[in-house]
């Protein structure tokens, strides 16, 4: 799966991205509206993550769980 197809169903995606994520609000996530860009941001923000480190970990998600 590839990260359009998650935008595309961003709210069928927001609760699993949620499970993973469990610190994200459902506003913060309502905002990024499954923009990735805006996701990884708040995974640094949250997690106190590098760039580079929440891209590997939504790259990872994406590939085993979502």
């Amino acid at each position: 799966m590839n990260w359009d197809q998650v935008e595309g169903k961003w709210k069928e995606f927001k609760g699993k991205v949620q499970e993973r994520w469990g610190e994200l609000t459902d506003d913060e996530l309502d905002q990024a509206k499954g923009n990735r860009e805006q996701v990884e941001g708040l995974i640094q923000q949250k997690y106190g993550k590098t760039k580079e480190q929440a891209r590997e970990e939504l790259d990872r998600w994406m590939r085993e769980d979502a």
